[in-house]
């Protein structure tokens, strides 16, 4: 079964920046990529619906940013370590919240920017924004 976990939230100020990764552990050990599947990073600020951050299709096919990141978030990946990555700059307080990650393994050439598509899900990172 397809576990992810996130790190590399925290607490930073603003106008920082930080790297959050999602990996599947023993995923590559039973044979499998995250490579094959579109992945989906998510953030759920307080008291807020969980909102599409960014995507990006099976291997390193299209990607797709939320207007509200665009220019400050990249999402990559390293397949040889079968990681996607979030890149996080210039953060601003409103970029508080719960990250998750997320793969849609049944549409992986497809970039989706909602929830649905996403069948697995991580037990999310927190990042928190604030001098």
């Amino acid at each position: 079964q397809l576990q992810l976990v996130e790190s590399g939230g925290g607490l930073v100020q603003p106008g920082g920046s930080l790297r959050l990764s999602c990996a599947a552990p023993g995923f590559a050990e039973a044979g499998f990529s995250l490579s094959y599947y579109a992945i989906g990073w998510f953030r759920q600020a307080p008291g807020k619906q969980r909102e599409a951050i960014s995507c990006i299709a099976e291997n390193d096919g299209v990607t797709k940013y939320a207007d509200s990141v665009k220019g400050r978030f990249t999402i990559s990946r390293d397949n040889a370590k079968n990681l996607v990555f979030l890149e996080i700059d210039s953060l601003k307080p409103e970029d508080t919240g719960v990250y998750y990650c997320a793969a849609d393994i049944l549409h992986p050439t497809v970039c989706e920017m909602g929830p649905d598509e996403y069948g697995y899900w991580g037990q999310g990172t927190q990042v928190t924004v604030s001098s």
